[in-house]
């Protein structure tokens, strides 16, 4: 079958979707694709998410998405497996799985390829992969030839197609259903082919771009635009500290002139899998051409700096109070409102909190004791281990020093503010300067930047 008879089938609708990956990114475009009456396999090779789904458990973060997850479910149009299977009909593939920061020893495309893979050993002439996850400056070409070697001809047989996610957990304003998507593909068909199913996502809003790398860098330099712009406030909120200013105010009136400005906000650094991440693919592709990417380099040097100079600054403030060397983070979350500790500013600040002797302890609503733990020990930092709080009224509070809020959960706003209001501790330093109490208190309120 050739992708012209492919697409001729799939418009008839007689094709089945693969989704490598059910994660933030992998699992609401599942629902969705489901939602809207296509045949999904949902596929992920970690045991414990897939059992999971299969009992209708669902991270807090995914609650609006259990209505149609569980119809889906019920009418058999989302299926839940752990490896891919052989199936007569046209297959399209849909890579969705994370990619690492390259080591010595990995490569960041070592998920991408093993999805790619494991979807070739099932597949046959006609089907079509679209690559999802963010991916050095090159992947792509170096995918086509994996198929080849499986004795495909790309655009003519089988179809590859790069179009990267643009999700933001818990943008409730952008989403997957309304973000345009860049996509690059092997040939027309392929592009057609990719148009029909992303119809059932965002209206099949699709920029086409004519070279694969293109598209990669597009991502990447996506994510390096945040990065930079981060790490300028937060450069920006260091100079106010110093001037005795408010760094807010200072945004907050740059941010009326209409043109030109686009208002960012500081806080203790980026986080998640993305923002820290997908600039080093530029970065990498700058040395292999013996370019110098500068701004890349300074920004990413600039977010290192940002938990070493919050602990500096607890710990100044501790000192001066003359008040026992002890803080709460609250927040483990790499941004507020998501159950992902991904690269997280809090265990930076944790780590140089514990090297300068502090007594340490933890909280988030959205991670019990035993997954914390378990992230420790799986991303081999059990070093930073800390002490737990369950709960904002914990009696352990009375004795801590300092509430560092890195993260400002909506859940939490209402406790935080009764906390400021009670005097609960000596010192409240906030990272992302949202605060804003003006009740009179005993507590000694810091904002980064002020």
């Amino acid at each position: 079958m050739n992708m012209k008879e492919s697409f001729e089938k799939i418009k008839s609708n007689e094709f089945v979707v693969e989704i490598f990956g059910l994660g933030y990114v992998g699992f609401p475009l599942a629902v969705r694709l489901s939602s809207n009456g296509l045949k999904i396999i949902g596929i992920d090779i970690n045991d414990e998410r897939i059992n999971r789904l299969k009992k209708d458990e669902l991270m807090d973060s995914e609650l609006l998405l259990k209505n149609e997850f569980l119809e889906s479910r019920k009418k058999g149009l989302l299926e839940l497996e752990k490896k891919p299977s052989k199936n007569s009909k046209p297959k399209i593939g849909i890579i969705c799985v994370p990619t690492p920061i390259p080591t010595q020893t990995s490569s960041s495309d070592i998920f991408v390829k093993a999805a790619v893979e494991n979807f070739l050993n099932f597949s046959k002439k006609g089907d079509i992969i679209i690559l999802e996850s963010s991916i050095e400056v090159g992947t792509t070409k170096n995918m086509e030839k994996i198929i080849e070697e499986k004795g495909y001809s790309i655009g003519v047989d089988f179809g590859l197609c790069f179009c990267p996610e643009r999700i933001d957990p818990q943008n409730k304003e952008w989403g997957i259903e309304n973000i345009p998507r860049i996509i690059y593909c092997s040939d027309e068909n392929s592009f057609k082919i990719a148009e029909k199913i992303y119809q059932h996502v965002n209206n099949g809003n699709l920029i086409r771009v004519e070279k694969p790398k293109i598209a990669e860098v597009v991502k990447s330099f996506e994510n390096a635009f945040r990065l930079v712009n981060i790490s300028l406030v937060n450069e920006l909120a260091i100079l106010c500290d110093s001037l005795g200013i408010n760094v807010k105010q200072v945004i907050d009136a740059a941010a009326t002139k209409p043109f030109g400005f686009l208002p960012h906000y500081p806080g203790a650094g980026a986080g998640g899998h993305c923002i820290p991440k997908d600039p080093r693919f530029l970065l990498e592709s700058a040395r292999k051409m013996n370019l110098d990417f500068v701004t890349i380099q300074n920004a990413l040097e600039i977010n290192i700096k940002m938990p070493k100079y919050i602990t500096q600054k607890i710990q100044e403030v501790l000192e001066k109070k003359n008040l026992e060397k002890s803080v709460l983070i609250c927040g483990l979350s790499y941004k507020p409102n998501v159950e992902d500790m991904r690269d997280s500013s809090s265990f930076k600040i944790i780590k140089e909190l514990k090297r300068k002797n502090f007594k340490v302890y933890g909280y988030d609503p959205y991670f019990n004791i035993d997954y914390v733990q378990k992230y420790l020990q799986e991303n081999k930092i059990s070093e930073l281990d800390f002490e737990r709080i369950e709960k904002l009224d914990d009696e352990k509070i009375s004795n801590i020093s300092c509430m560092c809020i890195v993260q400002h959960h909506e859940i939490d706003k209402s406790r935080i503010s009764e906390i400021y209001q009670q005097s609960l501790f000596p010192c409240i330093y906030d990272c992302q300067t949202k605060l804003g109490i003006n009740e009179e208190s005993k507590t000694k309120l810091i904002y980064l930047g002020d």
